[in-house]
């Protein structure tokens, strides 16, 4: 009980501190109020998906404004957005830590008339207008685990951080790295999934463990950006570079020692800031009334695919960042 307490406190204190420093900020009812919220602030993934929407929004004469939990949890982030309703936003646009968490305080937001854009990670498709998403779960899914199986010879044990265990993005990548694994490797054999809450230290201290309990261990999947880094750290730190193989999902400054000292041979993504200018630009697509297209070509983005019938628009492929390529990207 007092825990319970503890914590309906430190949600209270949350969005009062927003409600001070942040949103009293806001103007009321804007028209070009473009909101866009991360499932957490402060790691670098996420600040580069709001730099690029910062630049989209500025360049299309939005007024932008950018917030979140500081921590990847639901609760946490379903108070920030009950924060902002009362501003009226003009778009608001969500990367969801957990889709059913998050679906009925964005079907308020559209009940009170106010556009509302999932990105990143879904809610619920009734709680939202569209879903930008950086690439096809499927494409994505089956791509890592090929990654990792290259590197095992298609044999062997591994295991899987994920970041939180309700985010619908994750767990669609994990599907499909899991069904890749057993239609075309049967070979290996996944010990483990564990979270890792897009934390490095949370991160590092599963990889630890896992490195421990699982000592025929040979690879690892880091399917948030977060992992894959603490788990090279956990490698190095065990003296077990060059003999346990990591794929994943990641950026190329968090992955870039690893991968040049050769403790990571490839990690994937894509351009989290040009994700972040595709969503400010179908915000702003939705204030004109205008309905994206597939195949329609989105500055500083490129050409994406676009499902109306799912209400979806897919950003491109993953990339692969090595050793021979790493030294082009910086974000």
């Amino acid at each position: 009980m007092k825990k319970r307490y503890c914590r309906a406190f430190v949600s209270l204190a949350l969005v009062a501190l927003f409600l001070a420093t942040g949103c009293s900020r806001l103007p009321r009812n804007s028209k070009t109020l473009f909101v866009m919220v991360p499932k957490l602030v402060g790691i670098p993934y996420f600040n580069s998906a709001r730099d690029g929407a910062s630049q989209e929004a500025s360049r299309l004469g939005l007024h932008f404004f950018y917030t979140g939990p500081t921590a990847a949890d639901a609760s946490l982030q379903v108070d920030v957005i009950a924060g902002l309703l009362a501003r009226h936003p003009a778009v608001l646009a969500v990367s969801c830590d957990d889709a059913n968490a998050l679906a009925p305080v964005l079907r308020r937001a559209r009940r009170y008339g106010i556009p509302v854009l999932t990105w990143d990670a879904d809610a619920q498709s009734d709680a939202r207008d569209w879903f930008v998403s950086q690439v096809e779960d499927e494409t994505l899914g089956r791509h890592v685990m090929d990654v990792l199986s290259d590197q095992l010879g298609g044999r062997g044990q591994y295991a899987i951080i994920t970041g939180s265990l309700t985010a619908s993005n994750l767990n669609a990548w994990l599907y499909w790295m899991k069904k890749q694994q057993q239609e075309k490797y049967p070979e290996m054999q996944l010990v483990a999934v564990v979270p890792g809450n897009d934390d490095q230290q949370q991160s590092f201290v599963q990889a630890q463990s896992l490195l421990q309990a699982y000592p025929s261990l040979r690879g690892f999947i880091g399917n948030s950006s977060a992992a894959p880094p603490a788990i090279a750290r956990a490698i190095e730190q065990a003296g077990l570079s060059g003999q346990i193989a990591i794929a994943g999902l990641s950026t190329p400054n968090l992955m870039r020692h690893y991968i040049e000292n050769k403790t990571v041979k490839t990690i994937t993504l894509w351009d989290p800031g040009k994700l972040g200018r595709l969503t400010a630009a179908v915000g702003a697509m939705m204030l004109r009334h205008e309905t994206p297209r597939d195949g329609m070509d989105v500055p500083g983005v490129g050409r994406v695919q676009v499902f109306p019938e799912t209400r979806k628009i897919i950003m491109g492929a993953p990339l692969d960042f090595t050793r021979e390529n790493i030294g082009q990207y910086w974000f």
